[in-house]
Formats: C-alpha cells, structure tokens, sequence
C-alpha cells in the first residue's frame, strides 16, 4: 500500500483556524494524508481567538479528515511570455463558487479544508495570491490581515513579472496586487456581485473582441483591423451607408471581432474611443454610432509624452464626470501603451501608487504595462496626483468666487455626486455568489473568521512565559498584547490622572494627595540630585515594585504621626516641610553665607540631621 501524501517543503499555512488551509503537494492529496494541524485539534484552542468566548476542547474521537481542493488543472494563466500570473478576476470568481460549493456541502460541516497546489514556484505565488484576494473581494478582509497568513512562508513566494520579452527588472509581488484590489474596491471599481463570468470570458477572447473592463469607466482593447483605413467624409454617400444602430452593424459584414467592439460600446454607454497605435480601421465606423474618435498615437513600446498625457487625462475627466459615459482606450494589443494611458488617469484620479495600479490592471486584463512603462508610471506617478491637487484646488477657488443661489447646489457639487457611472445598469445589486458569516454585511468581515495567528513585533518583558498575540481583543475591540501581559499591569497605576479611581486603596489617594500638595507648593523648587524627589508623570514612574509602594506609604503616614526634631516658637511640635523657595541662610556662628540650608523633609536622600527652627 503507497505511503499517503506529504506536503512538499514540510509545510501547511493555517488560514481560518480549524476550518482552511493553504499547502502545496508533489503529488495529489487523498483523504488519508496527514494535516499537521489536526493533531492540535484535540488540545484546547488559544485563549486569546475570540476573546471573551469559552472555548471547549475537541474530542480526538470527534477530529474529521480534511477535504482537500485545487484549481491546478481548471484556472490555467494564459501567458505571453514569461510571465505567469496573477491570476485575473474571472479566476478569482470560479474558485470562488468552487469553495463555497464546498462549504455549502452538509458532508463537509465542520471538515477542515485544504486549498492545495503544485509544489513549483509559480503555482504557490498564484494560489496564494488567489486567497488573499479572495478574503479582500469576498470576506471584506483588511489586507494586512489577508496577507498576514502568507508572510510566514518559507520559502517566500515568488514575485510577478511583465509580459515583455526583454528580462524582468521590475516585480510585483502578492502584497501589491492584493493592496491594489483593495484599493479598487475601497473607490468602488470592483465588485463581485455585478461581475458577468460569461461575458468575461467571450469578449477577452482576440476572436470575440479582445477587450475588457478596467473599472467601470474604463474598457481596455486590441485594435480591430478593417480595410480601408481612411476616414470616410461624413457628406459621403458611403458614410450614409455605414451601419448607425447596433441591428445594422450585427447584420453587416465586418469582421466577428470588429463588430462584437461596435455592438458592444454601441450598447454601453461608451461616448469616447481613444487610439493609441497606427491606422488599422477607418474611425468612421465609430463616429457612425454616435461616439467620438480620438486619435492620440505615439511609438510601440515607449511611454508617452507628458503633455499628451495631460490632454488625455483632460479630456477622460470631462467625459466620465461631465458627460457620464465611458471610455474605451486601445493600442495595437491593448495592454503597454493602453496600460500607460488608463493608468495614469487613475493614479490622477484615486490615487493608486504605480504597483497597485498595474498589478489592479493586470488582475482586470493580463498583460498590462510592459517593461520601462513600468518604471515610468513609477517616475510619474507624484506628479499626476499634482495635477489632481492643482486641478481641485482651482475647482474649490472657482467655486468659491462663483455666486450660488440659496437653495441650489452648483454645478461642480452636482457633478461630484457621483463619481462612477456603472455600464449596463451596475447599480442594481445582485447576489452572485454564496456567503459565508455575512461578508457583505456592513463592508466589514466577521470575527470568527479572523486569520490564524502569526509571529508579531517581539516585545520585552520581565515574564519569559509571556506571549503576545497579533489579533487578542480586549472589550473595546482594539488590539492588545495578550491577556496575561494586561493583568501585569493592571497594579501599576499613574499618580497624577485628573479622573479618580475608585479601585485605589487608602494609602493610593493619600500618597497621590501628598504629592500633589507638595507640586502645587513647591513649583520652583531646587534640588540636589541627592535630594530630588521622584517624578509621579514621567513615563519611568508608571510601574511601581511593591515594596517601593509599601516604603512610601510608611514615609507618608510618619510625617503625619511621628514629631519631628524642629519646633515652632510656642513650643508645639510641626511636620518640616519643604520651603517654597530656595534660601541663603548667614549664620556666622555654624554656616557661611551661599550654601544652601537642608530642606529636613522625612525620607530625604542624603539628609542626616534636621536643624531646628530658630
């Protein structure tokens, strides 16, 4: 009988705690192999995951076996070249039917689940990279804790490359990809739940169209190819002829990719077409349908100047906010130059960072920006959000001078309303996919979904057993250091809080009135070294050992009780206390006239004798 499985490298990534699980396998996982993890299942689980709920230990009788998946043979990277991945949203949205198929499945109740792939690099940084985007899109996950999981493996995943020929010198790694989908989803250019799988996979196909949607202002294409490719006059008995409804372009004999693109932006509110390469189509077959051509072409390859840049970004902006219609953008493949141009607009326009915009883009349509138009978005980048700051601040100065009448918003306040113009009616919400724990509730995820916990920031203590967790909770929800380092310090009390705290002893409040009676009469006083006294608000006087408390509070109760060794004119005994000032005392019999007299407060560091009071 074959050994069972192992997996490769020796580890297992514990995603969910008890429930998914990230491995790779040189072989196909059955039933019988081994997950690491499931002989902890029998110990109780850690205190400090769901703080505040008692956690009962699992039966070793009562352990399932794992339920093991892949999409090693089914989600396959189509690449260019070299490069391998990420890979693209449709991917993201049938591994996410599959998994939820699995966890809808009654049988696999409570069965820990194991996401698995091939043991090589390339395989490992795609699956990877697929959960954490996943827990982003899906489970409304902040990405630090989609990627925490991940950053503990070994070896490390591998980073991302373009779809250039020449060699990779600028990576991507999963941490950008899965920022940049956060991103996107934070400005609400990527949603799931209005995603077309079917549509998705037809029109990226070269011979259905070969295009796709950026955001929902944005669609990226490879030009068509049509002869001839001369302008027709629009006083032309030819223009007159050419097909102006969606029907008449169906019926004509253009090419299938050609005029799938034409029906296609007829239909979806496209009101701009921008060409980027050399004439490979007459633009009247665009402006037939009512949308406008612009040609903007520079070299295959290149970056574009700054100036054309700015004039498409001028000119897209008036477009999406102004006119409300969308924007389709195409080189002769629809990716470097088409890349260059969408993504320096929407560096402008939300703020992206060069990384999260061409790893965002390539998650839409694979392949986008190549070689250096990659490290020219990254030169440029600060100065497109200038452009942005300059732009809005002379909005803000115009709108300010113009006179608005009461009752009315303005113009510039209308047209900020909205800021995405979904195609074909997104706004209808719809419920694609199955949920788990209510992910979509309130943009945020559910806690007993938090990730496994992972190695954090060391931190010192004077407990060598004490741990600290990464995702402990205390009441208020905000992360603490762990349960055991909280009862540590729950003794150790600031002295001069303005609020009182009724869980303080007697001696707390007299030593803290005593203390504050001395500050407020002694404000400007000067001591030696030898004779100051402790400071109650610097951070060092937090953490009091007990038998320092126990010391002061007896210095305390002796200069209320004990009679000191100097006398008042009537005779009567006095507490010393510390002048408010300091003095020079001339004494010609027993001092000198500049040393400075001793304060005989109790507890003096240095005080030998107290003098008395003549």
């Amino acid at each position: 009988m074959p050994s069972p499985s192992s997996p490769a490298n020796g580890q297992v990534i514990e995603y969910i705690q008890d429930r998914l699980y990230l491995a790779s396998y040189d072989s196909p996982p059955d039933p019988r192999t081994p997950l690491p993890f499931a002989s902890q299942q029998s110990q109780s689980r850690s205190p400090t995951k769901r703080a505040g709920k008692v956690q009962s230990p699992i039966k070793p009788s009562k352990q399932k076996t794992p339920v093991y998946f892949t999409v090693n043979d089914t989600l396959v990277y189509n690449a260019f070249h070299a490069d391998f991945g990420p890979l693209h949203i449709g991917h993201l949205y049938q591994f996410a039917i599959e998994f939820h198929e699995i966890l809808g499945d009654p049988e696999n109740q409570n069965r820990p689940v194991v996401f698995w792939s091939k043991p090589d690099a390339r395989s490992r940084a795609n699956a990877a990279c697929l959960v954490a985007c996943y827990m982003v899109l899906i489970q409304s996950w902040p990405p630090h804790l989609a990627l925490a999981p991940i950053a503990q493996a070994d070896p490390p995943y591998m980073p991302f490359r373009d779809a250039g020929y020449s060699q990779a010198d600028y990576v991507l790694s999963i941490q950008d990809v899965v920022y940049g989908v956060w991103k996107a989803k934070e400005e609400n250019l990527c949603d799931l739940r209005d995603f077309n799988l079917e549509e998705y996979e037809k029109y990226e196909r070269v011979d259905m169209g070969d295009f796709n949607w950026i955001t929902p202002d944005f669609i990226a294409f490879a030009s068509p190819q049509h002869q001839p490719v001369a302008p027709i006059p629009t006083d032309s008995p030819a223009y007159a002829a050419l097909p102006s409804t969606v029907s008449e372009v169906l019926a004509s004999q253009l090419p299938v990719p050609f005029k799938n693109v034409l029906a296609y932006f007829s239909s979806h509110n496209i009101g701009l077409v921008v060409r980027l390469n050399s004439e490979l189509y007459s633009p009247s077959y665009f402006t037939a349908l009512g949308i406008k051509h612009v040609d903007m072409i520079f070299e295959d390859g290149t970056c574009p100047p700054l100036s054309l840049v700015r004039r498409f970004i001028d000119m897209a902006h008036e477009m999406i906010t102004v006119k409300r219609k969308g924007i389709a953008v195409h080189c002769k493949a629809g990716l470097g130059r088409t890349g260059c141009l969408i993504g320096a607009y929407l560096i402008y326009r939300y703020g992206f960072t060069a990384n999260e915009i061409i790893a965002f883009m390539r998650f839409m349509r694979p392949g986008m920006v190549v070689g250096p138009q990659q490290h020219w978005l990254h030169l440029n980048q600060g100065t497109f959000r200038e452009w942005r700051f300059e732009d809005t601040y002379r909005e803000k100065l115009a709108l300010a001078a113009a006179p608005v009448t009461p009752g009315r918003s303005s113009n510039a306040q209308r047209s900020s309303e909205q800021l995405v113009t979904p195609p074909n009616g997104r706004s209808a919400k719809r419920a694609a996919l199955g949920e788990i724990d209510h992910n979509e509730v309130g943009g945020g995820y559910a806690d007993d979904n938090l990730p496994a916990p992972t190695p954090g920031q060391p931190r010192k203590s004077h407990r060598k057993d004490s741990r600290h967790h990464p995702y402990a909770r205390n009441v208020s929800g905000s992360t603490v250091a762990g349960s055991d380092r909280a009862s540590e310090r729950t003794p150790a009390r600031r002295l001069h809080r303005s609020a009182p705290d009724t869980s303080e002893s007697e001696e707390d409040i007299q030593m803290r009135m005593l203390a504050a009676k001395r500050a407020a009469k002694s404000p400007s006083v000067e001591r030696t070294p030898s004779q100051r006294s402790p400071s109650y608000s610097t951070p060092t006087a937090d953490i009091y050992a007990d038998e320092d408390r126990e010391n002061w509070v007896e210095a305390a109760v002796a200069a209320q009780k004990t009679p000191g060794s100097s006398k008042s004119s009537s005779g009567t005994l006095s507490v010393s206390k510390v002048r408010s000032a300091s003095r020079r005392v001339a004494d010609s019999k027993t001092e000198t006239r500049g040393i400075r007299k001793n304060s005989g407060r109790i507890g003096s560091i240095g005080t030998t004798s107290t003098r008395a009071l003549k």
